[in-house]
């Protein structure tokens, strides 16, 4: 077996590199929530079903412009930034809009999700997934050099890697460190490289993740709520002003926005749930013909000149277990 040594190989962005991503993040989010607001303005009086589908086709529109000028202008923002400049936005607007026409106690549930959402936000944006270092407890990891690089093409020992400092050499944990291209890091448990947060997926943030999730269904569903009171009276003393004040607009268009987050994320969230239940991670599901341990080679038979390869999952223990490894106990 050769042994291969890891180390850390991410490399912090320079500040003015971070500062500059970072204005062009905001400037993104004011651009794009402007021009959903224009959906309300100009199609007031079609449904909501309308509304919505208009405003994914903004988004799309501003997002086809964002790598346009990434291209011509060579400028690029974050998507984290970004994800978090949205969600001071969404905040902004409840306070400056929303918020007279709230009762009390949707106010003190936004207010709190929220906080909890920004606080959790930034705890997974500077967690550490479950990096693996080459450091003072010389850390090794054994992997079969030629076995790597019949599935990877490269060295990059992301199939079945076995690190020492795992109680059994059979342990789960211990064959199910992988190789993030993007941070290009070894990860233990590692699930996806997640651009929203700019911070791998791993055993270690796995759990604040699903939190995250949960957290981030329960801010927007609340600013639904509150957004959709916010028209219901205001609709009731002046329907004109409402369809043709910005405020109005703003309110509308985030609602259409929260709405649409909503949907993708719910089913991001079942997916997510899916691989929790049955033990599976995002990058093993997609690449698990890069894996030995997920694959089951059929032998064929008399005629036949290939094998085919199924693919089994050996880290399945039932529903109970998966839950209760998942959450650590």
């Amino acid at each position: 077996m050769a042994q291969i040594k890891l180390h850390d190989q991410r490399k912090p962005l320079e500040l003015w590199k971070l500062i500059g991503r970072c204005t062009v993040s905001c400037i993104s989010v004011l651009f794009s929530q402007l021009a959903l607001s224009l959906v309300p303005r100009f199609f007031s009086a079609s449904p909501l079903f309308i509304q919505l589908i208009l405003s994914a086709l903004v988004l799309l529109v501003v997002v086809g412009l964002g790598r346009c000028s990434k291209r011509l202008l060579g400028v690029s923002g974050s998507a984290s930034a970004f994800v978090f400049f949205s969600i001071l936005f969404l905040w902004a607007v409840y306070l400056a809009v929303l918020r007279p026409a709230v009762s009390c106690l949707m106010d003190i549930a936004f207010n709190g999700a929220i906080t909890m959402l920004i606080i959790g936000l930034c705890s997974i944006m500077s967690s550490n997934p479950g990096l693996v270092t080459y450091g003072s407890s010389d850390e090794l990891v054994e992997s079969s050099v030629a076995e790597v690089e019949a599935h990877n093409r490269i060295l990059e020992p992301s199939a079945s890697v076995l690190c020492h400092e795992c109680p059994t050499e059979g342990s789960v944990l211990g064959r199910r460190v992988r190789y993030c291209r993007i941070c290009k890091g070894y990860i233990k448990g590692f699930d996806h490289h997640c651009p929203a947060f700019g911070n791998c997926i791993g055993q270690n943030n796995h759990v604040l993740f699903m939190v995250l999730l949960v957290g981030f269904l329960s801010t927007e569903a609340s600013y639904v709520v509150c957004s959709s009171q916010f028209a219901a009276k205001s609709q009731i003393v002046d329907r004109t002003r409402l369809e043709t004040s910005l405020s109005g607009n703003l309110a509308i268009s985030t609602m259409l926005f929260s709405i649409f987050q909503l949907l993708w994320q719910a089913v991001f969230m079942t997916w997510h749930i899916y691989c929790i239940c049955f033990n599976i991670r995002t990058d093993e599901w997609i690449n698990w013909e890069k894996y030995p341990e997920f694959q089951d080679v059929v032998h064929s038979q008399q005629g036949q000149s290939f094998n085919e390869m199924r693919f089994k999952n050996p880290y399945d223990k039932g529903i109970l277990q998966n839950v209760k490894e998942f959450l650590g106990f």
